[in-house]
């Protein structure tokens, strides 16, 4: 392997070179130290900074394909939906489910794509920080979740957006403090769209002609 060989290597293996760079100044500051110590000092603080890098690199290399570690899920963090032509895509994370930020009334709200939920739901916090208070006439409705069923409040949001979908006058289920964070676009909001399917790792959603 000639030297434009190996530095081809190195730079598609960025986590090896910085190794190999924090070894090589750690070995050049045993090297000067005893004739230059200032500059020795300086070379084997820096060579610890590398390793202590490719050590923290690492760790998290090793942690986002283990997906079902607690950091995969911290390091795949929930993005917006693109848009491709008319089509909004969403891409699964590494929990097994499709996640998304969306604006709901203009505030940016992190929400699960749950198909079997009957209405798009956000906990008291999120209904508060978007401006969304029960319906004058909102007597509560039954919910079945995970935990079992719960009572919920009805409100209607202004508009609900993401990608190139937007949802107005949508009515929102509204948890008890009891729930958890967890907020959800529901049926409510996916049988609106002309279309919605599963390709691979990717929930494709496409709006209804008059959303166009």
């Amino acid at each position: 392997m000639n030297l434009g060989e190996l530095g081809s290597f190195l730079f598609e293996q960025p986590l090896l070179a910085l190794t190999i760079a924090a070894i090589l100044l750690a070995i050049a500051a045993g090297m000067v130290s005893a004739t230059r110590p200032q500059l020795g000092h300086g070379l084997r603080n820096t060579a610890y900074l590398g390793l202590a890098a490719a050590l923290l690199l690492t760790v998290a290399q090793i942690a986002g394909h283990n997906t079902r570690s607690e950091a995969a899920l911290w390091l795949d963090r929930t993005r917006p939906a693109s848009v491709e032509g008319d089509e909004t895509v969403i891409s699964k994370r590494v929990d097994g489910h499709f996640w998304v930020v969306g604006e709901l009334n203009g505030v940016s709200v992190e929400f699960l794509v749950d198909t079997g939920a009957t209405y798009t739901g956000v906990s008291q916090k999120v209904a508060a920080r978007a401006g969304l208070v029960p319906d004058q006439d909102d007597e509560g409705m039954v919910l079945d979740t995970a935990n079992g069923p719960i009572v919920a409040r009805k409100a209607t949001a202004n508009s609900l957006h993401f990608g190139g979908i937007e949802a107005n006058g949508l009515t929102i289920a509204i948890a008890p403090d009891t729930e958890s964070d967890l907020n959800v676009i529901g049926m409510n909001l996916l049988s609106r769209l002309a279309s919605w399917r599963v390709e691979g790792d990717k929930l494709i959603l496409q709006p209804a002609p008059h959303q166009t």
